[in-house]
Order: structure tokens, then C-alpha cells, then sequence
């Protein structure tokens, strides 16, 4: 009687246990699915599975808000969301790997299975995704003789070294091992830039080799898809919204057969520094997706919603015809879903198409409410340093040293030299700067030399004595796009002349702003020129916190940070006039400021507005 009593209390004890595990962890045994390959349209669990795709980045929205983002995907009618993998936010440094906080794509993938969406994964090491460096690292380039996307040894280690890692994060999460990933995406539109099979095949094995298992496709623009595809692989279709001619082109490269995908769907467009902002009206494309998903093609906009390219992770495009074009900050795209995760007018349209086009009595979620935006009281600064004045110690060198050559990945470096018995006027060229340079003699602003208008070189005057050059680089972005990845070096990336006289000895000042320990540095007393870049600071107290926006209007070009978060970059020539707060990253009580400001340093305060200014270019009123 007492063994049986004493072993019925213990399982009675072990499964409240297991309760409590449940309930307090949110632990949910899941089933298995199927997802495979038909004749004409995608099968999960053997049914025939119409995928209804948004594209969003989870490094674009703050970890906080990736539930509420899914949510509105599925208030829109999606059943599956698309993201990249970014390789340069997981492995910034060779060999040290971060998927921690907004990061951590693994808990993207599961937030993503818990509101019944299904992801479609886009690990390539190369992203485009108006990303810097096209989401490749910036050592890369400091590896000796690496070719990025090719079968060079050192780019192939490299390769497999990081989606090993990524592997170790999301192999489990694939539909066949129990997770929600659909799909996994092999290269990224490589039919734009190459031809080369063997390496699209060393792709395919690296991936297998790694660990993903299950259905594998690739993605090329309409005309390139016979160069970027793999023989066996489906292959997606990009930027072509024509039924007929989308599934002719699938069954050119596919035996004959579908499925029928839309890798990527463009609503509207991304902006850079200096151009109108790119819009377009939802009446343009709701009768698009109309014919689409009648047609039973399975697609994935591009996207969705944007979010914003907040740090230093903004790409740019450049090719021989067009200048050099960093993008901006908001990467709000003009999709359904605004910067700040709010439905819009297309997001309703896109919803009507998709009503018609779900199962019968499938019923969507209602629309959330807009979240509340509110304009602040006025924001004064209560500290402001010379930049000039707070710098680490330097790096000398005969020559300029590039921002690779200092292993130093994003941000700023001050090139300063002496210049002896050169008195006089003459033409001040910097060769090949990348990419915005503020020249100074003897502590006063002189000039700025802009790489998007071609700009190497202004006439200086060159006073008698002894005289002190400093040239402040921002990198402004790499190159995400196109035939010069391998060209993606920032700095001074050559020398600099006087009169055509190359200027020797340099010391080279790193100013990553990777974190703001920089501002604890004891501050050099001597005074600087009124025209040195400044960082000012200061705090504001909130009593409820709501999204906002920081008015930069009369402000000239810099970056923010609020609680220790790099928000992005601003720039007064537009089109983005503000910087998108959201109110995950504001707190009750006291909250801390900084700005980083190049150009108009005599700022006391700042403004915020309860609406963004996306569409304000000055040089166009």
C-alpha cells in the first residue's frame, strides 16, 4: 500500500512539473508538416498551399516590435513572411558571431511560428537589400586576394564558416525538422552579376553540407534567370507581375513544371540622399496582385514593411553611368506597412485582393489601430564637445591609411598632417575619397568634398608657418549593388595632393561610434573653431512613451542616438527630414540624447513632430 501510494505521488508530481514547464515557458510540442514541390502549385501536408508572402528585416525593427509587425502581416491576410540573413551583423569581426538581441533571428523565426505565420528564409551571404556591403562583412577585404561570390578558397572558407553558424540557429526550425521555415533561398539573384554554374552548385552543397535539408530554390530577375539558376532547384521569379509570362519562364528552367513564385514583388522602392522619395499608388498594383493570385502563383512582396537601416548599415548603388548613391536611413519603401508599423492605404487595398483569394470562411484578424505618435515637448542640450577635442589616439603612417587598413568597419576617421613651407593658393585633391570628406586648416572649415557629386578637390589657401590639415571621412555606405562589390574600400583610399604635390605623413584618428564611450574621454581644453563637428547631449522625461519623430530641418548632417540606440543618419538635402523614434527604445522617466552634428553646430535644442517628413529635398522648392 505504501510503494504504491509513494509512486502514485510522484507521478502526480512529475506531471504538475511538466505543467508548470509548459505554462511558464511557453513550450508547445509541435507537429511536423510537410512542404513540397507540384506540378503547378506548392503542397503543405500534400494540399495544395497558395503562399502569400511580406518581406521584413528583422535587424530594420526593433526586437520589441517584430510581434506587433506579424501581427499586422496577418490583419493584411499573409500566411508567410520573408527575411535575409544579414552576414555582417552576425559575424561583424572574423570569427566572433552575434545573434544576440535584435540579432537573434532564431527568436524572429519562432515569433513568427507562434502567430501562425510560415517564413521563407533568405540566408545568401550576398543580400543586396540596399544593405551595406550587400551584407558581407568589411574584413572580408582584408583577406588577401578574396573574391566574393566566386570559388576563391579564402571566400569559400569564409562562406562556410558563417552559414555553419547561421545553420546552428535555424536548421532545427525547418517545416521538416518541426519548425515553420518553408523554404531556404541558395545565392540572391546571382544572374545579375555572374554565370558561373559551378559556383551556384558549390552554393547548393555548402548549404546541404551545413545541415538544410529541406526544399532549396533560387531567385533571379525575369531576364537572368537562365544565368543565376540551379538545374534542379525551383526558380523563383523577381519583378515580374505578368501571369503567363511568369509561368513560361518557371517552366523554361523547371522541366516543364512549377510551382509559380514571386521571389520578390515590388509595391514601390527604396530612397537615397538627394532624390524625391520614391512612391507608388496602391491602385497601381492592387489589380497586379489581383491577377497574381488568381493565377495561382505564389508570391512575396518586397516589401512589406521596410522599417528603417538604422547605424551605419545603409548600402549604396553606383555604376559608370550614375554617381555614387548612399540610401537613407528610413527604408519606409512606400510598403503596405509604414516605417513605423502602421497599415497604410495600400495595406488596405492589398487586404480586399487577398480576402478574395483565402480559403472559404477564413476570416482575417481586424486591422490593429495606428499606434499613437505624438510630438514632444522641445529637447535642449544641456553639453556640447568638439569632436576635435575628444580623439583617441592616433595610427601614423606615411601614406593615408583606409578604414580596412585600421580595421575599422563603419563611421569616421579624422586624417590629419603638418604642412611645412607650403604658403600659398593651390588645388587641394584627395584621390578617390569614400566618401564625404570636411577639410580644415588650422581648426577652420575650408571646404567639403562630396563623392555622390564627383567631388575630389577644392582651391585652398595654405597660410605661412605651420599649418595643420584635417580631412574628417565619413563612410557613407558600400556598395550593395552591382560589379564593384570588390571595390568597396572607405577612407582615403589613395593620396593626397597640394599643387599636385603628394602630402606625406599622416596620423590617422578612428572615430567608429560603434558606442558612445567615446564621450567619457577627457576633454582637450583648447578651444576649438566654431565650424568643428560637435557632440551635443542632453536628456528629456516622459511621463508615457509613444513613437515620435525628431524634426532635423535645421539641422545639417549628422547622426542621433536616444538611450544608447544609433538611429541613422540624417542630412538636410533630403528627401528624409526626420529620424523615426520608435517608442520601444523611449522609457518613463529620463531619457538620454546625443547628436553627432558636421555641419550646423550652433544648435540648442530640437524639435519632434507626430508625423514623418519623407518627401522634403531643398535644393527642388
Amino acid at each position: 500500500m505504501t510503494t504504491n501510494y509513494t509512486s502514485r505521488f510522484f507521478r502526480l508530481y512529475v506531471s504538475l512539473l511538466i505543467f508548470f514547464f509548459i505554462s511558464h515557458t511557453g513550450w508547445t510540442q509541435t507537429s511536423k508538416h510537410t512542404f513540397a514541390l507540384g506540378d503547378s502549385t506548392f503542397l503543405l501536408d500534400g494540399k495544395p498551399f497558395l503562399m502569400i508572402s511580406g518581406e521584413l528585416h528583422y535587424p530594420r525593427i526593433p526586437k520589441e516590435a517584430w510581434r506587433q509587425r506579424m501581427q499586422m502581416a496577418k490583419a493584411m491576410g499573409l500566411n508567410t513572411i520573408g527575411t535575409y540573413v544579414f552576414w555582417n551583423v552576425h559575424e561583424p569581426e572574423k570569427g566572433k558571431y552575434d545573434f544576440s538581441g535584435n540579432n537573434d533571428i532564431a527568436a524572429f523565426v519562432k515569433t513568427a511560428q507562434e502567430e501562425g505565420l510560415w517564413v521563407v528564409l533568405r540566408p545568401s551571404p550576398y543580400v543586396c537589400a540596399e544593405w551595406e556591403f550587400g551584407g558581407y562583412p568589411y574584413w572580408l577585404q582584408n583577406e588577401e586576394g578574396l573574391i566574393v561570390r566566386s570559388l576563391e578558397p579564402k571566400f569559400i572558407t569564409a562562406y562556410r564558416n558563417y552559414i555553419q553558424e547561421v545553420a546552428r540557429q535555424l536548421v532545427p526550425l525547418q517545416i521538416n525538422h518541426g519548425g515553420n521555415i518553408l523554404m531556404v533561398q541558395v545565392e540572391n539573384e546571382y544572374g545579375f552579376y555572374s554565370n558561373d554554374k559551378a559556383y551556384l552548385e558549390e552554393n547548393k552543397r555548402l548549404f546541404i553540407e551545413a545541415g538544410f535539408d529541406g526544399l532549396l530554390y533560387t531567385c533571379d530577375p525575369a531576364p537572368k534567370v537562365k544565368d543565376g539558376h540551379i538545374p534542379g532547384l525551383l526558380p523563383a521569379v523577381n519583378g515580374l507581375d505578368n501571369p503567363r509570362e511568369v509561368k513560361s519562364l518557371v517552366r523554361q528552367y523547371h522541366q516543364g513544371k512549377g510551382p509559380f513564385y514571386i521571389a520578390e514583388w515590388y509595391p514601390a522602392w527604396f530612397d537615397w540622399w538627394g532624390t524625391p522619395h520614391h512612391t507608388v499608388p496602391a491602385k497601381d498594383h492592387a489589380p497586379k496582385l489581383d491577377a497574381v493570385l488568381g493565377a495561382g502563383i505564389s508570391i512575396n512582396m518586397y516589401m512589406f514593411h521596410g522599417g528603417t537601416t538604422r547605424g551605419f548599415m545603409n548600402g549604396a548603388n553606383y555604376n559608370d553611368q550614375n554617381p555614387y548613391e548612399p540610401q537613407i536611413s528610413s527604408y519606409d519603401y512606400d510598403a503596405p506597412l509604414d516605417e513605423a508599423g502602421n497599415a497604410t492605404e495600400k495595406f488596405r487595398q492589398f487586404r480586399s485582393v487577398i480576402k478574395k483569394h483565402l480559403p472559404v470562411g477564413h476570416v482575417l484578424p481586424n486591422i490593429p489601430p495606428a499606434k499613437k505618435a505624438v510630438a514632444l515637448p522641445l529637447i535642449n542640450f544641456s553639453r556640447q564637445i568638439s569632436l576635435m577635442n575628444i580623439l583617441p589616439e592616433p595610427v601614423a603612417s606615411a601614406h593615408p591609411l583606409t578604414f580596412e587598413d585600421l580595421n575599422q568597419a563603419y563611421g569616421f576617421v579624422l586624417y590629419r598632417t603638418t604642412l611645412k613651407n607650403s604658403q600659398g593658393s593651390g588645388i587641394l585633391k584627395i584621390n578617390e575619397l569614400r566618401d564625404y570628406g570636411l577639410i580644415f586648416i588650422n581648426g577652420k572649415r575650408v571646404g567639403v568634398l562630396d563623392r555622390r557629386l564627383r567631388q575630389d578637390s577644392l582651391s585652398v589657401v595654405i597660410p605661412a608657418g605651420e599649418v595643420t590639415l584635417d580631412i574628417l571621412v565619413e563612410n557613407l555606405g558600400r556598395i550593395n549593388f552591382g560589379p564593384y562589390l570588390l571595390k568597396n574600400k572607405k577612407g582615403i583610399t589613395s593620396t593626397v595632393t597640394f599643387n599636385n604635390t603628394e602630402l606625406p605623413n599622416w596620423q590617422m584618428y578612428s572615430l567608429p561610434f560603434s558606442d558612445l564611450t567615446l564621450l567619457s574621454k577627457k576633454e582637450n581644453k583648447k578651444a576649438a573653431a566654431a565650424e568643428s563637428p560637435v557632440i551635443k547631449s542632453g536628456t528629456f522625461s516622459l511621463s508615457a512613451v509613444h513613437d515620435t519623430y525628431l524634426d532635423m530641418r535645421t539641422w545639417g548632417k549628422g547622426i542621433v542616438w536616444i538611450n544608447g540606440h544609433n538611429l541613422g543618419r540624417y542630412w538636410s538635402i533630403g528627401p528624409q527630414q526626420t529620424i523615426y523614434v520608435p517608442a520601444e527604445w523611449l522609457k518613463t522617466g529620463q531619457n538620454e540624447i546625443v547628436v553627432l552634428e558636421l555641419l550646423e553646430t550652433s544648435q540648442k535644442s530640437l524639435k519632434t513632430l507626430s508625423k514623418p517628413i519623407l518627401n522634403s529635398i531643398p535644393s527642388l522648392k
